[in-house]
């Protein structure tokens, strides 16, 4: 298979296309025409008896022929439930090896898998439950985050729903599933939605992205390439399964590739992510740029061997220079890449080549992948700008969603007549094409890779009886990017410290929205600051606090 590795071929290529514009068309590799289950029996026919997936935290491990086939033990379960092609399928848990059974599984019977955040609790819950029109879900009954049971049954009292079966993982009906006597189904076509992912839109509501079998497979093609992996890799997999760089950068790029994915335990956790890449020998780790600050903040960092490691990705926020380079020297990944995206996009539409210079690897998000265009354009005009000017990243081809499902209107919003999706970012292209992210045109906050709408925390806010106006922003944090601040105006006759503190706005969040969406710090004002038209002007409060709060150099830290 071809690798988008840089040659003075697609050099040229890139010279040719951009200009003077900033415009640029990644590389013209053959797009595969399979679903995730067509890829899945690919790979377990090439490397029946590799490993495939080990679950370290549940000493459980799957070689790809034992995956296919217990991908499609899932898919006759889910027949069996009554499950068929199109319906909904939801996946309420963190990282283990059911989450990729269940991953495979969907795919094979032709079902949506709708991830759900762990960290939701019943407000968010309740909400994904009606929107996604699920008809199944599976899902633990505690762990010591959450009583998943509970929230459960909290978040579906008094609703009538979809959903017709709740399928616990460690209970009796799930090894019933498995051994179920149900069929696969006739056809599942490329086109058809294999994953849904709730992502927070501007309007204040998660909106449902629609990724089909065509973006998730190719996206992971490409990743692969660009990762130059083979069945001889071993990928070190800390991020969520429940995102796309989870369920995608992590899971497709293995599934094209032959690669082994490594799930170092249910959640992250710096010691277990070291260890797995000590005892496995891994060759690849991925993870936010908050992960690798808490893997280097460990007392016993040096005691890890991470010589074994070639590659790897840092991607979901901004991702500081001087900490890629850490990366870079002392864990031993030379060919670190760095990937930029959205859940919109599949995710990835940049991305730097493992073979890339160290200029391009730290200080830039890299070039557009293969099957995509990339270009700047001005906020106002949406014209494409050129070479070194600032405007909004705009992406088109293969990787964008099937749209936001049941909002074509939202999907309007983004997806421009004309085929190009608007990112909302800020960035500049380089003259070789590749790009550098500045900042970010949409009011969104990106804590530690979690990506917080202000205007959806504000909402959930509203419904505290003592808050009268409340105002939510992002300020710079070293360790996970940025954390949540809100300023809040109280009802009047209500005052600060006397009849509403800090505290207890925080105590109103706790089990009622997902903990990284709770307010790190509480602000009680008598007015906001407004232009003339009574505008607010949020930027004011974002130097406010930085200048409050001392952050000054932290808000300097370079990015790529």
């Amino acid at each position: 298979m071809p690798t988008i590795s840089m040659n003075p071929v697609i050099s040229a290529n890139f010279a040719e296309q951009i200009s003077t514009e900033s415009y640029a068309r990644g590389p013209a590799t053959p797009l595969l025409e399979l679903t995730i289950g067509d890829l899945l029996e690919r790979t377990a026919d090439r490397f029946p008896d590799r490993l495939a997936v080990a679950s370290r935290h549940q000493e459980k491990r799957l070689t790809w022929a034992e995956l296919s086939a217990a991908a499609d033990r899932v898919a006759r379960g889910l027949w069996a439930l009554g499950i068929r092609r199109g319906d909904r399928v939801g996946l309420w848990s963190t990282n283990c090896i059911e989450w990729v059974m269940m991953h495979m599984g969907c795919a094979r019977a032709g079902a949506a898998l709708v991830n759900v955040n762990p960290a939701y609790r019943s407000h968010e819950l309740q909400f994904t439950l009606t929107r996604s029109r699920m008809k199944a879900l599976f899902l633990w009954h505690k762990d010591r985050h959450a009583d998943y049971e509970e929230i459960l049954g909290r978040a579906r009292h008094g609703l009538d729903l979809a959903l017709e079966h709740t399928i616990f993982f460690d209970a009796p009906e799930w090894p019933a599933l498995l051994d179920a006597d149900g069929r696969l189904p006739e056809h599942v076509a490329i086109d058809d939605v294999a994953n849904i992912q709730y992502t927070s839109g501007t309007t204040g509501r998660p909106k449902g992205v629609m990724l089909t079998h065509h973006n998730v497979v190719n996206n992971g093609q490409f990743l692969a390439q660009g990762f130059h992996y083979t069945e001889q890799d071993k990928i070190v997999v800390p991020v969520p399964l429940f995102h796309c760089y989870g369920c995608v950068i992590g899971t497709m790029s293995a599934v094209n590739s032959g690669a082994a994915i490594i799930l170092p335990n249910w959640t992250f956790d710096a010691r277990a992510t070291l260890k797995a890449i000590h005892e496995e020998r891994a060759t690849s780790v991925y993870g936010v740029p908050a992960m690798y600050v808490a893997e280097f903040g460990l007392p016993d960092f040096a005691s890890y061997d991470t010589t074994s490691l070639r590659t790897g990705m840092m991607s979901g926020a901004p991702c500081p220079v001087e900490l890629m380079k850490r990366v870079l020297e002392e864990m031993h990944c030379r060919e670190l890449v760095i990937a930029y995206g959205q859940t919109e996009t599949s995710p990835v539409v940049t991305m730097s080549d493992a073979g890339d210079s160290l200029d391009i690897r730290v200080n830039t998000v890299g070039r557009a992948m293969p099957q995509t265009d990339i270009k700047v354009a001005s906020l106002e005009s949406h014209e494409t700008l050129l070479i070194g000017q600032q405007g909004e990243v705009c992406v088109r081809g293969y990787a964008l969603m099937k749209g936001y499902d049941g909002d074509p209107e939202g999907t309007a919003l983004v997806i421009q007549p004309d085929g190009w999706l608007c990112t909302g970012d800020l960035g500049v292209m380089r003259e070789d094409g590749c790009i550098h992210i500045t900042g970010r045109s949409r009011d969104v906050i990106i804590r530690g890779g979690e990506n917080i709408y202000p205007r959806e925390v504000e909402e959930f806010l509203y419904t505290c009886p003592k808050v009268g106006e409340v105002q939510v922003i992002g300020i710079p944090n070293a360790r996970l990017g940025e954390i949540v601040v809100a300023w809040i105006r109280l009802r009047p006759g209500l005052k600060p410290d006397v009849d509403a503190t800090e505290q207890e706005i925080r105590d109103f969040c706790q089990g009622q929205i997902a903990y990284y969406k709770v307010p790190e710090h509480v602000r009680f004002v008598d007015e906001f600051p407004a232009t003339l038209s009574g505008k607010i002007q949020k930027y004011k409060m974002r130097q406010f606090e930085i200048e409050a709060r001392g952050l000054q150099d932290v808000a300097k830290t370079a990015t790529a």
